[in-house]
């Protein structure tokens, strides 16, 4: 039977920090605002115009602000790169042959971007998707563990019926993610091939 594992995207399978934080530190230059992408770039997992306006950007500049970052970031792309274990992660689930879904707030058409760039083969994309409102797509998709790095991402999980699986990777620690509903904590994906291997059992011997 195909079974299917859900990931987030930033600060789960990629590192997007830097070139968040560079891509915000334009569009404040541009914009004139005071906003650093440090700071920006540690609070990444809900959606961009959310950020933004608790980053104190003016509500009514945000679908601006918005349009130009998208411009913007097609060319930081390629200074993105995979966090440590997740090409490993992703083919340990293809090695079993299941199925990955990817589940995330990003912009979807930036989200395809990384994932091109990586040349993962991923089954699914779902983008504009936060917290619970990821559910309806792990639902859809019959996925049985989503992982994320995020409370939001947990809450989705827990939305869906499926497990969680957290990760210390972004701006939430163990706790914070437990207490969102993760039902295991990983400190990164390169702890995933072996806990998988322990939830699931050996591969069966195809010969």
């Amino acid at each position: 039977m195909t079974w299917t594992v859900g990931f987030d995207l930033d600060m789960t399978l990629i590192d997007s920090r830097p070139g968040v934080s560079r891509a915000i530190d334009t569009l404040a230059a541009e914009f004139d605002l005071p906003i650093r992408g440090i700071d920006f770039a540690d609070r990444l997992g809900p959606p961009l115009a959310t950020l933004l306006v608790e980053a104190g950007a003016p509500e009514e500049l945000v679908p601006a602000l918005v349009t130009r970052y998208r411009e913007l970031y097609p060319s930081i792309v390629s200074s993105i790169p995979a966090m440590p274990g997740a090409d490993a992660a992703l083919a340990a689930i293809e090695d079993r042959g299941g199925r990955v879904l990817v589940v995330t707030g990003k912009h979807e058409p930036l989200a395809q971007l990384h994932i091109d760039e990586l040349g993962w083969r991923i089954d699914h994309l779902a983008g504009d998707l936060w917290s619970a409102g990821k559910a309806s797509v792990l639902k859809q998709e019959r996925a049985s563990i989503f992982v994320g790095d995020h409370i939001g991402d947990m809450r989705g999980a827990q939305t869906a019926g499926v497990l969680a699986v957290g990760v210390t990777t972004g701006p939430c620690d163990a706790a914070e993610l437990r207490a969102a509903g993760a039902d295991v904590i990983l400190a990164d994906l390169t702890e995933f091939p072996q806990w998988l291997a322990e939830e699931l059992g050996p591969i069966a011997d195809a010969g």
